[in-house]
């Protein structure tokens, strides 16, 4: 009796991955279905954004369906990212100084809103990257679907620091994607890429109603449905893409750990208790070598086995993490865990975290 307790924790383990994952995506479109909704504004706020600016701005002047304005709101960058922005011709806008309770990049999104006019709005984050008919397949999406949409870009890495944000990049998916947070009334937005009319946007106050907070997108998502809008989120898969952290361990390290905990507050118990087992089902399958002589030995292997081809299969669909790391989930996941205990530290002890040069305020939403 003994041997099914890994048994039956690896299974559920696995089970609970195929639960908590879907692909769902955004359709391709390569030529208009139904007339454009109105005039379409792209804000982007950029702070020391020089490298992943040109990335950006260049695919954007590939889009077969043209943004009516592009803006781009320097927030007090000390690099070229102000001068590489005018280069491309765009709107360029200079954030105010950050007025006490916002926090830099709710402010910055604030001031690109007010100075656009289009009816549909797309945030963008500097490090995104658009196929050519990304905007076309999303505006399609977004008049079919009503409400706000968000992406979950697909994650393009060069060096290896990057890829130990393999278990962020998976947790990342079952919680934006997974079928249990469809009814979830606290369900937020992944916020590289968010689309909303104005008239929604408006609606809910925009970033002004969550001004203060750190993780804007997961709280923005909790007001808007709130308001009555839906959410939709979605992966980007090779549609639309991403590199987050290209300027080393350190900035990923701070990225990563400056809302760990704080992200989990808006997550469905449905779909936290999944991620528990799933979790527990790597950490134990992937011990197998302790029980070479034991009864457990053969169940862990196999599990063992399954775990990696579902983490590779899985991977597809999130970023170009190999066929390397796949095989060994354990280094990922210690990365995540400490990651989290410095996050819980931040946020529990200091009340604090520091992100691109100034610190910012943290604590549990009460949302």
């Amino acid at each position: 009796m003994v041997i099914l307790i890994p048994v039956i924790i690896v299974i559920c383990g696995l089970l609970s991955g195929i639960l908590l994952f879907r692909r769902k995506t955004i359709p391709v479109i390569y030529e208009s279905r139904k007339q454009r909704s109105g005039k379409i504004s792209v804000i982007i706020p950029a702070r020391n954004e020089e490298k992943n600016l040109p990335i950006l701005l260049e695919s954007l002047k590939r889009q077969l369906l043209q943004p009516d304005e592009i803006i781009v709101v320097d927030d007090h960058s000390i690099d070229r990212t102000k001068e590489i922005a005018e280069s491309y011709g765009v709107i360029v806008l200079q954030a105010t100084d950050l007025p006490e309770g916002w926090t830099g990049k709710n402010w910055a999104i604030w001031n690109g809103y007010q100075q656009s006019t289009g009816d549909v709005l797309i945030f963008l984050d500097a490090d995104i990257h658009l196929e050519k008919e990304a905007l076309l397949s999303l505006i399609n999406e977004q008049i079919l679907q009503g409400g706000v949409i968000s992406i979950v870009p697909y994650h393009q890495m060069k060096k290896l620091y990057e890829k130990l944000a393999m278990i962020f990049n998976l947790l990342g998916a079952f919680v934006f994607i997974s079928r249990f947070e469809q009814y979830n009334k606290r369900k937020g937005l992944y916020g590289p890429c968010i689309i909303t009319t104005r008239e929604d946007y408006e609606t809910i106050g925009g970033h002004e109603s969550i001004k203060a907070e750190m993780l804007d997108d997961l709280n923005l998502g909790v007001v808007f449905q709130k308001a009555g809008i839906r959410v939709s989120n979605y992966l980007g898969v090779k549609l639309i893409s991403f590199r987050m952290y290209p300027n080393g361990l350190k900035s990923q390290w701070e990225g990563f750990s400056k809302g760990a905990v704080q992200g989990t507050s808006v997550v469905s118990k449905l779909t936290l208790i999944p991620i528990i087992f799933w979790f527990l089902g790597i950490i134990l399958s992937t011990s197998f070598f302790l029980f070479i002589h034991t009864t457990w030995f053969l169940p862990l292997v196999i599990g063992y086995v399954l775990y990696v081809i579902q983490i590779y299969f899985i991977n597809q669909s999130i970023g170009n993490f190999g066929i390397i790391l796949p095989f060994f989930p354990i280094i990922s996941m210690v990365y995540f865990l400490l990651a989290y205990l410095y996050s819980a530290y931040q946020s529990i002890v200091r009340k604090k975290v520091i992100w691109k040069g100034r610190y910012v305020s943290v604590g549990r939403s009460k949302r």
